[in-house]
């Protein structure tokens, strides 16, 4: 039987298959407090309508809360891609039951031969270590608890306690990646070693006790790489990554969802104010940073509105594409106070409420008014850049006027010339 702290409540994905109707058996006979959810694709006739009855009166016998989800014509069936498709409208309605029954985890019943077919795919897409590594047995929130035990073990557990179960016979077709794996190439490797399986079985655990070292050995590589950090970005210092290995230099970008092997170069030699985007982060490139910066966290502004400004002396350095840019509305010479501002600068488009205290007039103003009162079109109010601190204080509007309570003579005083 399985153990389980008693408070804690699942979801079971539940086939119909024999992994699937063994892991409901264990969760039932072990008093565990669970639902279980069945999809039916309609894509067996009969079959699949056969396994849903064989999984709902299993759920009547023991009282247990039984999900459905119907396909229709309105989930709109690709003719390509199946498996994609039906993974994602699974994986979306079993995260909508977690949620409406307020369950702690989900349950799926993937098994060895599972893992090993996982492998193979991965291995051939240069997927990395963590690919390599397979599927992980409780990862957010998803919990796979047979993953240790072989198919032939769940079959025999199954006759030993006459569970009953149906075989999908769609998997006996080639038609799919996975499908050619499991009857074309791992019993070819069955055939080479008769205990090719079990030898897996102990390589995936190595190799996962190697991607935990090398996880724990990223995270100290950032530390050290780390110039500064707060909750919205991470800059690492560029020259330091450039001379760690190739290997280092991937994990670190994979952190931030850079994980294309190929791009790694571009990173290193893109010019300063270069931005690449994933689906959860923005990297700047700065003369001497590298600047990874979380998308969620920066509220209604676009990411690509904003840039990080490397200093040299006492020389602000702006982008040469952006100097251009800004010189298109006239030039500048500005010095600013180092001891009333915070590092580092960065130039930003215009924000809702953004205002300063133009120098030489009286007051506060907003960015909006000073756009309007300088009598700016639509086109070039895109094209402005403010200078801001690391507080987001605006320190001026390139190139028309600086904030007075920044301005400085001082000799010692930060540069900016235009």
């Amino acid at each position: 039987m399985l153990h389980q702290p008693q408070q804690k409540t699942y979801l079971l994905a539940v086939s119909g298959g024999v992994d699937s109707m063994v892991l409901a058996d264990l969760f039932q006979v072990s008093g565990f407090n669970f639902h279980i959810a069945h999809i039916n694709y309609h894509l067996r006739n009969e079959d699949s309508n056969l396994d849903q009855k064989l999984v709902s009166d299993f759920c009547k016998q023991h009282q247990i809360p039984f999900h459905l989800y119907d396909v229709s014509q309105k989930d709109n069936q690709p003719e390509n891609s199946i498996q994609n498709w039906a993974r994602e409208l699974r994986y979306r309605f079993f995260r909508e039951i977690q949620q409406k029954e307020n369950l702690d985890f989900l349950v799926t019943a993937h098994h060895l031969n599972d893992q090993l077919e996982t492998f193979i795919i991965n291995l051939s897409k240069a997927s990395g270590i963590r690919g390599l590594s397979g599927i992980p047995q409780n990862e957010n929130g998803i919990i796979r608890p047979l993953l240790d035990f072989s198919k032939d073990e769940i079959y025999e557990f199954a006759k030993e306690n006459q569970i009953d179960f149906r075989e999908d016979k769609s998997n006996q077709k080639t038609d799919y990646l996975r499908n050619k794996i499991r009857h074309k190439i791992i019993p070819e490797l069955e055939k080479i070693n008769s205990d090719f399986l079990n030898n897996f079985s102990k390589s995936i655990n190595y190799i996962n006790q190697a991607k935990d070292f090398i996880n724990q050995s990223v995270d100290e590589k950032i530390e050290i790489l780390k110039i500064t950090s707060d909750e919205n970005q991470i800059i690492i210092d560029k020259q330091t990554f450039s001379q760690e290995s190739e290997l280092i230099q991937y994990e670190i970008l994979k952190r931030f969802g850079f994980n294309d092997d190929k791009e790694m170069q571009k990173f290193l030699t893109a010019q300063t104010g270069s931005s690449f985007y994933n689906s959860e982060f923005e990297l700047i490139i700065n003369r001497h940073e590298l600047i990874f910066r979380q998308k969620s966290k920066v509220g209604n502004q676009k990411l690509e509105d904003s840039i990080i400004l490397d200093i040299v002396g006492n020389e602000i350095v702006i982008p040469e594409h952006i100097k251009n840019e800004i010189k298109t509305f006239g030039n500048c010479f500005w010095k600013i106070d180092k001891n009333k501002i915070r590092l580092p600068l960065k130039l930003r488009k215009k924000q809702e409420g953004d205002l300063f205290f133009p120098i030489g007039m009286i007051g506060k103003k907003k960015i909006s008014k000073f756009y309007k009162d300088e009598k700016l079109s639509i086109l070039a109010k895109q094209k402005i850049w403010l200078l801001c601190d690391a507080e987001d204080r605006v320190l001026g509007v390139l190139p028309f006027r600086q904030d007075g309570r920044f301005s400085s003579s001082n000799i010692e005083s930060l540069e900016i010339k235009i």
